[in-house]
């Protein structure tokens, strides 16, 4: 859909604005809004419920994604600014997550960290159309580019309210904002059923492989029970055994030649050193490589404490791996990855789970003595070797499909943002079309 533009424009004076519509107004953002102007204080009563918001819960599509109940008691001591409907709370701190979000009939007492700003429409600012203009690409690029610090870039609050903003008359405002709420909706529902798909196709890939690696791939083959309950019924000439018939625990050092190889309970065993950048912040990882045990390819890895989540992995090059990793190498002549595909059903996890020994979910850890004792159902190898080229090709093809979804998400997302911020800088004239909805 495309949608025409003002009929005069006129020079902002701002580069970065361009031209705006003749009648738009010019000014700072201190002259239409308040920032920060309803504090907590310590003579709150610490019994007082509370919900907070802190800046990892937000984000400038999904708005507010999480938020916890508390006592004001046990709050952080950053929570302290409270939000009211109408409110536009925006993040002052690492400004490019850009986290922000319209506050719409909070439950409650809603209070944000004091990593927000939370922006208050004065009379001649509606609220709706507010929560448009902040997030707006050119808004939210001043913020940053105003932002000073390396690790956590932050804006003050007195160099965010002098950044100039635009906004046409009330009631030009509110049709706006009613048309981005319209057609934002659309795009959002378009983009959740691409999330929705995306989610089909693990399920559909996940099924298709548990198939495959407790059933084969011929369904016409004879069949017997496995004996083992999470099994159930194998074909008649797959061979039973445990775990330990398979591989045996070693745990060779290793040295500083070796690349330190990570183990995702989503991918399983890295083929490469992972920079400590892109490693999840929990994990830290020892100067000292000499505590660090030795793998070859073709052994199994597995991390004691999350096992039960799939932390673990065929290995395809020499490495290195966390001494909190059991390492498993084969006994026998055997392709490991095939093992981690039946490893990795929902079945086996769950047994997984149940050999691991703990009090809570959080502190099972699954020893070798158990790990060793489950069962499972082989092919012959000949036959394993078709399941795995059957799992790589039914992967690829989830993996196009998904890759599909994830670009029609990608430029859905980028349409919503040129339409939120061509809109709220008057570059398209929405006006009749706002009208003719209304009708």
């Amino acid at each position: 859909m495309s949608f025409p533009r003002y009929p005069t424009y006129k020079e902002s004076g701002v580069e970065w604005l361009g031209k705006v519509p003749t009648h738009w107004k010019q000014a700072p953002l201190k002259a239409i809004a308040t920032c920060n102007d309803d504090v907590l204080d310590e003579t709150t009563a610490p019994d007082t419920e509370i919900v907070y918001v802190d800046i990892s819960g937000v984000d400038s599509i999904n708005g507010i994604s999480s938020k916890e109940v508390m006592e004001f008691s046990d709050a952080p001591s950053r929570a302290r600014r409270r939000v009211k409907h109408g409110d536009v709370i925006l993040s002052t701190v690492r400004t490019y997550l850009r986290a922000i979000a319209r506050i719409r009939r909070p439950a409650g007492n809603l209070i944000v960290s004091t990593g927000f700003a939370v922006i208050r429409p004065r009379s001649e600012l509606n609220a709706d159309f507010a929560g448009y203009m902040l997030s707006a690409n050119y808004f939210i690029e001043q913020v940053i580019a105003r932002s000073t610090g390396v690790s956590y870039p932050a804006i003050n609050a007195s160099e965010l309210v002098a950044i100039p903003v635009v906004v046409p008359p009330l009631q030009e405002q509110t049709f706006i904002a009613a048309f981005l709420d319209r057609e934002t909706a659309k795009i959002d529902a378009l983009v959740a059923e691409q999330r929705r798909l995306i989610e089909l196709l693990k399920e559909k890939r996940q099924a298709a492989i548990s198939h495959a690696v407790t059933k084969g791939l011929n369904p016409d083959v004879p069949s017997k029970p496995s004996g083992i309950e999470w099994l159930g019924d194998v074909p008649a000439h797959w061979t039973v055994t445990r775990l330990g018939n398979l591989f045996r625990e070693v745990a060779g050092p290793g040295n500083e030649e070796l690349p330190i190889l990570s183990v995702s309970i989503h991918h399983g065993v890295s083929d490469e050193e992972v920079a400590e950048e892109d490693m999840d912040r929990k994990v830290t990882r020892s100067e000292d490589r000499s505590k660090y045990v030795r793998v070859e390819p073709g052994d199994l890895v597995y991390n004691m404490m999350r096992a039960w989540q799939g932390g673990f992995g065929a290995v395809t090059v020499p490495g290195m791996v966390s001494p909190a990793y059991v390492v498993a190498r084969p006994r026998v002549p055997l392709n490991s990855t095939y093992i981690e595909h039946l490893l990795r059903t929902p079945q086996a996890i769950e047994q997984m789970r149940r050999h691991s020994k703990g009090v809570t979910d959080f502190r099972l850890r699954l020893y070798w003595d158990e790990f060793k004792n489950i069962e499972i159902a082989l092919p012959p190898e000949h036959e394993a070797k078709a399941i795995r080229e059957r799992i790589r090709d039914t992967a690829e093809q989830f993996q196009r499909l998904s890759a599909a979804a994830e670009q029609a998400i990608e430029l859905l997302q980028e349409h919503r943002t040129a339409l939120v911020s061509a809109a709220v800088t008057g570059q398209i004239d929405v006006r009749a079309h706002a009208d003719a909805e209304a009708a």
